[in-house]
């Protein structure tokens, strides 16, 4: 994950907090939406972890691939998960989520798959 410090304009107080270089929460106008997105980004046991919402729908693959461009370097490999049924939980509607385990590389199929 990059340094968070980058995206200080977007910076928002999470319950009275304004976070540091590692987390904090954003709200982010992206160029041609006229959506704000809720991005929360938090650096801890193991995982990078952004969550974004809007507040009338779901984030779109090419915004996610935009605010993933603003947190995350270039060269590294993020994910959206599908738990289990059993370990799903949903808090919001309109909430999507990229994780990056901190120590390990995430594996990828052959690029030919891709």
């Amino acid at each position: 994950m990059k340094n968070l410090n980058c995206l200080n304009k977007y910076r928002v107080p999470l319950m009275g907090d304004m976070g540091d270089e590692y987390c904090g929460a954003f709200k982010i106008k992206l160029e041609g939406s006229n959506l704000t997105f809720t991005v929360v980004a938090s650096n801890g046991g193991g995982w990078e972890h952004v969550s974004v919402s809007t507040e009338y729908r779901c984030p779109r693959w090419n915004e996610m691939c935009r605010i993933k461009d603003l947190f995350f370097n270039e060269n590294e490999t993020v994910m959206q998960l599908h738990p289990p049924k059993e370990e799903y939980i949903n808090n919001h509607e309109y909430c999507l989520h990229l994780w990056r385990p901190s120590n390990e590389k995430i594996p990828m199929p052959p690029k030919s798959f891709v």
